[in-house]
């Protein structure tokens, strides 16, 4: 539906209260008669609200991938002969997170008459640990060494290509890649992260975990700023959800999105006083052929392309 028409009113401000009402056998919402969510153990709403205001948040901590990068380099041998654990490559609270910092990565300057400045930490330059961190090597099946300091300062991309034998991080940051966030860092503080990046590292935690296909997805607007071979990559994503028996609803204007929806429900006619009415409800192919619909009208010849390339 166009802009105005009720798509967000209508699921976040209805539908979802509803279904949580309903999973938790609570009364509903005082706007909604009645709901069916029988087969729905789960409301997951993935938006584009920061992750947290935790300054030690980073890409890695938030998808689960630094938990395992500790274990890991808690198993070489430089950390064994040095008597290192799992917990102490916590930039949290680990004895090899850098002293001068505290393992955020950053230090205040104190400017008079002026808001603080942040500045990257000169002990560890960023990279949140002290220098001992720097003297346990992990060594990969080729050959190749590298420390967990340098991890975190690679993007997602490289540090797919050096984690590729560790079966426990491999796959997220797969994941991450094919969401088309492989030129983050792992060590990206999460605050940082725009609206549609934090949407898509959501969206990628979300995709480790234990499916059980009773989970009710939510996105909005999940495109906005995306190119279009990151659009269809979501798109393969998100089919992955639906492949695992989940159900996902999208509020989308994005037509690459849309003529792939397995149910159209389109809202308007038009928008503000003139929204509110489902104008039309059903498959691609008849929402394009529904006269009343602008969704339709636009949708309708990208469906007949589609149709005539696969022709040919």
């Amino acid at each position: 539906g166009v802009s105005g028409s009720g798509k967000t009113t209508l699921i976040l401000e209805s539908l979802v209260p509803a279904l949580e009402a309903a999973i938790a056998g609570t009364p509903l919402p005082p706007h909604v008669k009645n709901i069916d969510a029988s087969g729905i153990e789960h409301v997951k709403l993935i938006d584009s609200t920061p992750i947290g205001a935790n300054v030690r948040s980073t890409v890695a901590t938030y998808a689960d991938i630094h938990d395992e990068l500790r274990k890991i380099f808690a198993r070489t041998p430089d950390a064994r002969a040095a008597g290192y654990k799992a917990g102490d490559f916590s930039y949290n609270t680990g004895r090899l997170r850098c002293p001068v910092c505290d393992g955020t990565g950053t230090v205040s300057l104190d400017v008079q008459f002026l808001p603080d400045v942040d500045i990257p930490c000169p002990e560890c330059r960023g990279s949140r640990y002290a220098k001992p961190a720097g003297r346990i090597a992990c060594t990969v099946g080729n050959g190749r060494s590298f420390t967990l300091p340098q991890v975190m300062e690679t993007d997602v991309a490289h540090a797919a290509e050096l984690c590729a034998g560790f079966k426990s991080v491999a796959p997220r940051l797969a994941t991450l890649s094919d969401l088309g966030l492989g030129y983050l860092t792992l060590g990206e503080a999460t605050p940082a992260l725009s609206g549609g990046e934090a949407q898509r590292v959501k969206l990628a935690k979300e995709l480790h975990r234990r499916q059980t296909g009773k989970t009710f997805y939510i996105l909005d607007e999940p495109t906005t700023g995306l190119h279009f071979e990151d659009v269809r990559q979501l798109v393969d994503v998100l089919q992955r959800l639906v492949d695992a028996g989940n159900t996902v609803l999208v509020i989308e204007h994005n037509l690459d999105v849309i003529k792939v929806a397995d149910r159209i429900i389109d809202l308007g006619p038009e928008g503000g006083s003139g929204g509110g009415t489902i104008v039309v409800s059903g498959t691609p192919e008849q929402v394009a052929a529904c006269p009343e619909s602008y969704t339709g009208r636009f949708l309708a010849p990208i469906l007949e392309r589609d149709r005539a390339r696969q022709m040919q």
